[in-house]
């Protein structure tokens, strides 16, 4: 492994270690298949950032976000840059997250088109 994948890996595995609330507390339900038998992975490197949690199957990025994010002009290019790379970004807001999970997971659910079907390329 060259030394600037070991430090991906490592921000990534450290970024895993401290999980917000909100990405606490969704992260059981997409973990192991359990959201429609979709496989999601968190905290992945996806070009020069970091995905909350990524469905590559579906190249969907699910970004977790409190207020500060809500007109971020960084945001806004990371989201582009994400979309050059082929991926479709979902924002859910912490609160959502928190006080509203069913919501979260049945939008999330349906963006992501219902039960797993492959992925073309796969």
């Amino acid at each position: 492994m060259r030394p600037a994948d070991e430090k991906r890996t490592d921000r990534a595995r450290s970024l895993r270690r401290v999980p917000t609330d909100a990405e606490a507390k969704l992260w059981p339900h997409l973990r192991g298949r359990q959201l429609g038998g979709w496989k999601f992975v968190r905290q992945e490197p996806v070009g020069r950032y970091f995905a909350d949690f990524a469905c590559r199957d579906r190249l969907i990025i699910v970004e977790v976000d409190g207020g500060q994010h809500s007109e971020s002009l960084y945001d806004e290019r990371r989201e582009d840059d994400l979309v050059a790379l082929g991926y479709r970004v979902i924002r859910v807001w912490n609160n959502d997250v928190l006080t509203n999970i069913e919501g979260v997971l049945e939008m999330l659910l349906i963006e992501l088109g219902g039960g797993a079907t492959p992925h073309p390329d796969r």
